[in-house]
């Protein structure tokens, strides 16, 4: 696993990052072989782990940061531990969904992937998602909001943030792959909640580390001339990239691809 890079912006990711769909959690329900048990690895502070836990009875979520767990929600189905995902410590055969939200791209993938094949039961499936930088509708602050992603925090992202940038095009998973359907990430925020997702990222912590002050403010200004009202709620949009496979199958490929509605 790299570096902690969430730590110093641990309560910022769990106020502020965006929650996933419910279709894509009712989507992996329905192409796992059962909804015993899920292992959300990296799970930060739980955006994922508490509504897997409405589909799955038990959920496994663990994180290599302390800080990030600290912070995410108490759920009974939920069972939190610090753990490398490459690493987890949990019994072979154990879960029927492995779920990755927003952090493959941090990880040793080959020795995860081997990892993941272990603990999954025969026909378990392997899921990964991550979106990209965001856009506000109905606004004018989109080529702000990509010039201070790219051009002012820009220099500060880790290398491995390409990845993300790129839909995960360049990264090596598990064929084959299973067809997802679209999936919507949106919310709608106040001016100020969109700084506040804004302060979550590793690049502004980072910046502000090495700079000793705080970008955000200068983003907010700049926002605020075609915001409007800052309490006036804007609609947000990610592009979401969803991977999936099944590891250890029993099925053909294309009986699994019918299943999950490709």
């Amino acid at each position: 696993m790299p570096s902690n890079h969430f730590a110093p912006v641990a309560a910022a990711y769990a106020q502020f990052r965006p929650r996933y769909p419910a279709p894509l959690y009712e989507w992996l329900a329905g192409i796992a072989p059962g909804t015993g048990r899920a292992w959300d690895c990296a799970c930060g502070s739980g955006q994922a782990s508490v509504d897997l836990a409405t589909r799955f009875a038990r959920v496994d979520a663990t994180d290599a940061s302390a800080e990030q767990l600290a912070q995410a929600p108490a759920d009974p189905r939920v069972h939190y531990g610090v753990a490398s995902a490459e690493s987890s410590g949990f019994d072979g055969a154990t879960f029927d969904l492995v779920t990755v939200a927003q952090a493959l791209h941090w990880f040793d993938c080959p020795r995860f992937y081997a990892e993941a094949k272990r603990v999954l039961k025969p026909d378990g499936v392997l899921a990964a998602w991550s979106y990209g930088i965001c856009s506000i509708e109905p606004c004018d602050g989109n080529d702000a909001l990509q010039d201070f992603y790219t051009n002012v925090v820009g220099p500060y992202w880790p290398a491995e943030r390409h990845h993300v940038d790129e839909a995960y095009r360049g990264l090596v998973f598990p064929e084959p792959r299973l067809p997802a359907p679209p999936f919507a990430l949106q919310a709608a925020w106040t001016l100020g909640e969109l700084a506040g997702y804004v302060r979550s990222w590793s690049a502004t912590a980072r910046y502000t580390a090495v700079n000793g002050e705080d970008p955000v403010p200068g983003l907010e200004s700049t926002l605020l001339r075609v915001w409007g009202d800052p309490a006036v709620r804007h609609t947000v949009r990610w592009p979401l990239t969803v991977l999936a496979t099944i590891l250890n199958p029993t099925r053909q490929p294309r009986i699994v691809a019918d299943r999950a509605g490709g």
